[in-house]
């Protein structure tokens, strides 16, 4: 019988059964990648299209540059609010609700018709980027400690494919909509109803099929207003705040900006600079994933101590990339560095959703809020580089390099209590990588 083992304790999953969509906690799991994938393509939906935009509105530079910021920026709210709506309505309620609303801007962006429409409805469109938090509180309270950071790498990596799926699908789009009698510049606005349209649905089917809880039972708050500030008092949920803007700040940043980067710098088509700019998005078919694996490994041997330092090796691995990347000129060698920055961005930010369920349990939904706040944060002073009209591509990606590189010693101020490096680890039978089962070796 195909189901996922639950712990007698709190009826949380003890193992990922990829095959299992009847248990709760893998509905749970399914849903919310699958959410949190659309969200992502809805959201970037307009980047690799902004060569279009910014013929049709007759965008400068700067103004370009705002856009990108607004579409993160009003993330950074989002995210702090819709955690402490997690931990107040449950996560079933919230998704479906942002869902529903976040489709209409996503539709609706084709209606500007000047660049103040255009920037309030990217504004708008920015709120979808909660999804993430829900997404990590949802398999979060679905999964037991041992496996905790590989459900949220997996399901945060999945979802954060759709940034990559975005960059290769919307020109695609866009192509059959040239097909069928539209112009250049009204295909982009009809582009843009269709991850909208299926946002909508996916809002109806999430209420419709999914639990709250793992053994199905209604949701019951948590602290309330408590857990958020429980959650704000604790200077490790800040730090990690910092550290999460220099992987995932960084990776949305790289979706808005990678597809014109590579127009600009390496003159490739429209449909050809989407593709390339798609590979370090879709790097996280596996790297998030992997990620939050070695992160659990880690843990179950050295604890949180442990998980924090693999964190700072990641992040500091990811800033050399990242500058490498803005020295090199061969489109060949700089697709191949492009590849690597994408890697270790998707890893660094599946081993730090290994660590945040872990360093506060009871008030989940915050901590996730606030460190997914802190990586809009971050894309919202990376994507202010790439605005700069004396700053060229390439010097702004070798000062976020440097800066990311800098940011990974932030780790050595985590500090982690007895009780809490004994939680998080687990006997060397127990690991994750006995405890992850892909569908072609689970039982029948």
């Amino acid at each position: 019988m195909n189901i996922s083992r639950l712990s007698e304790k709190d009826g949380k999953s003890d193992r990922i059964r990829l095959r299992d969509f009847s248990s709760a906690p893998m509905r749970a799991f399914h849903f919310s990648w699958f959410a949190f994938l659309l969200c992502f393509v809805a959201w970037f939906g307009i980047a690799p299209l902004m060569s279009l935009v910014r013929d049709d509105l007759k965008l400068t530079k700067a103004q370009v540059g705002n856009t990108v910021i607004a579409s993160v920026a009003m993330t950074i709210f989002a995210r702090l609010l819709t955690g402490w709506l997690c931990d107040r309505f449950g996560p079933r309620r919230t998704y479906s609700a942002l869902l529903l609303f976040g489709s209409l801007p996503v539709m609706g962006i084709g209606l500007a018709h000047s660049y103040h429409s255009f920037l309030l409805f990217r504004l708008a469109i920015g709120l979808i980027g909660a999804s993430f938090v829900i997404s990590q509180y949802h398999t979060s309270i679905m999964f037991a400690p041992r496996v905790v950071g590989a459900a949220n790498a997996m399901t945060a990596g999945w979802g954060n494919l759709g940034g990559g799926i975005a960059q290769w699908l919307m020109p695609l789009l866009v192509g059959a909509m040239v097909g069928l009698g539209a112009d250049r510049f009204l295909s982009w606005r009809l582009a843009m109803v269709v991850p909208g349209a299926l946002m909508m649905l996916t809002g109806i089917a999430y209420y419709r099929f999914n639990a709250d809880t793992p053994d199905g039972r209604p949701f019951v708050p948590a602290l309330g207003a408590h857990a958020f500030w429980e959650a704000a008092c604790d200077y490790r949920v800040w730090v990690l705040f910092l550290l999460y803007g220099a992987c995932f700040g960084v990776e949305i940043t790289v979706d808005n900006v990678a597809a014109l980067y590579f127009t600009d710098n390496f003159h490739l088509t429209l449909k050809l600079a989407g593709i390339v700019a798609s590979l370090a998005g879709m790097m996280n078919i596996y790297a998030r994933a992997f990620g939050g694996i070695t992160g659990d490994w880690v843990g179950g041997r050295w604890g949180l101590p442990g998980r924090s330092l693999l964190l700072g090796a990641t992040l500091f691995a990811e800033g050399l990339a990242i500058m490498l990347f803005s020295r090199v000129k061969e489109l060949g060698a700089a697709v191949a560095v492009f590849m690597l920055v994408g890697l270790l961005l998707c890893m660094a930010c599946g081993v730090t959703f290994a660590i945040v369920p872990l360093v506060r349990p009871n008030a989940v939904g915050s901590v996730s809020g606030i460190v997914g706040a802190g990586g809009n944060v971050g894309a919202v002073v990376a994507a202010a580089l790439f605005k700069v009209e004396g700053i060229s591509g390439a010097t702004a990606f070798l000062i976020l390099g440097g800066s990311v590189a800098f940011a990974a010693f932030g780790v050595f101020l985590l500090r982690f209590r007895e009780a809490e490096c004994y939680s998080a680890r687990t006997p060397a039978r127990e690991q994750v990588f006995a405890r992850v089962e892909v569908p072609a070796f689970e039982e029948q």
